[in-house]
């Protein structure tokens, strides 16, 4: 298998529409205001935010909710990383919503994700981070290439699953964006993007490129590019 070399990039997203500053990029990020943060596992266990990566490299993507319909569909294709990629590559790859913990069973169930999933339920690192409230959507706006269900179907299915889930609830804040972020071992942080709208998912590829993981081929039974 053909060795990876890890890519250090620094990108940001436009501002939120409250305030006139831009994103702060990966430089830009204080992640000892957060480090301290709880986040918690499906059996509602704590852990400080900074154990994730302060260890090891560790590809962190915060999801806007979990009813999302376009974030589900990300995290699926998340499942098809295998995990000795990850393993050859020393590199941690966790999912932060911000819904209780209780609702983490089911979406790993419905998503086949087995990966590192956590929550910040308050979300207190999503804020402190500068994630936007709000969706902004652009002419030259491209979608995701992980989202495969149009707005009006995915919008519906995943009002359906709101309505039939043990509690009516949209599993977090339906105006919270996400992003995602390259960290470690340690505070540094070599990569951050963070989502304008529901669409604006980095793709995995791009990720695991930076991170110095395999790449995956999604169009297929995903597989391994040796690059």
């Amino acid at each position: 298998m053909a060795a990876v070399v890890p890519i250090t990039r620094q990108v940001s997203s436009s501002a939120p529409p409250s305030s006139p500053a831009a994103a702060p990029t990966a430089a830009d990020l204080r992640l000892s205001d957060v480090e301290e943060r709880l986040i918690y596992d499906q059996h509602g266990a704590s852990a400080p935010f900074r154990s994730l990566f302060q260890r090891s490299k560790a590809i962190i993507v915060f999801v806007r909710n979990f009813l999302c319909y376009a974030c589900k569909e990300y995290v699926e294709d998340l499942s098809k990383i295998p995990q000795e990629a990850l393993m050859d590559a020393e590199v941690r790859l966790v999912v932060i919503g911000q819904s209780s913990f209780s609702h983490i069973e089911a979406f790993c169930s419905l998503t086949g994700y087995q990966h590192e999933i956590y929550v910040d339920p308050e979300r207190h690192i999503f804020k402190k981070l500068g994630m936007r409230r709000g969706e902004e959507f652009t002419e030259t706006a491209s979608k995701s290439p992980h989202v495969k269900s149009s707005m009006l179907m995915g919008s519906l299915k995943s009002m359906w699953r709101a309505m039939t889930s043990p509690a009516f609830d949209f599993q977090g804040d339906p105006l919270q964006q996400g992003g995602a972020i390259i960290v470690g071992p340690g505070s540094d942080v070599h990569f951050a993007h963070f989502d304008t709208n529901r669409f604006d998912h980095t793709p995995i590829n791009q990720l695991l490129q930076l991170a110095g993981v395999q790449m995956i081929d999604f169009n297929r039974r995903p597989k391994i590019i040796d690059v």
